[in-house]
């Protein structure tokens, strides 16, 4: 029996009317008021979403007692046009810390019109995930980062102040 390869890249898009600084800022800074808090690996549901702001940092959830469970780190850090993460996160849901099994996300931010920015997400590398194909059905179905970029995108132009 031979085994099934994993598709090797995910894409997705969506404009956010916002201009590409203030899209850059809100996906990175404010990481946590819009990434889904369902979205987790950790035994506890978290507190935080974490993004380090920086080449080298860290990308995390924290739960309230402080705990921290790792999902990857930054590898680019191109403010306000890209932004590349190492995805470590196995088809069990949990951290491989090993970083030749991790994927990437790569996102782009591009202006398109005044106040406007188009956000590009590629998720590739996929196949040497530990539990790929996993991955990938989750990530790239309408739930995965399709339904992330929505959120992201609704967020992002909410009224600073607005719930």
């Amino acid at each position: 029996m031979s085994k099934l390869a994993v598709p090797p890249i995910i894409r997705r898009t969506i404009t956010v009317d916002v201009p590409i600084d203030r899209a850059f800022r809100f996906f990175t800074e404010s990481f946590s008021a819009w990434w889904p808090p369902e979205y987790r690996i950790g035994a506890v549901q978290p507190s935080e979403a974490v993004l380090e702001p920086r080449g080298g940092g860290r990308w995390f959830e924290r739960a309230p007692d402080g705990t921290e469970c790792g999902w990857g780190h930054v590898r680019v850090w191109q403010p306000p046009e890209r932004l590349v993460l190492t995805w470590q996160i196995t088809g069990e849901w949990r951290y491989d810390g090993d970083p030749d099994h991790a994927s990437e996300v790569e996102i782009r931010f591009t202006a398109v019109g005044s106040g406007v920015t188009k956000v590009d997400l590629e998720h590739r590398l996929l196949e040497r995930l530990v539990g790929g194909e996993s991955v990938h059905d989750a990530v790239g179905g309408d739930a995965g980062w399709h339904a992330v970029l929505r959120r992201f995108a609704r967020s992002a132009t909410k009224p600073p102040g607005a719930v």
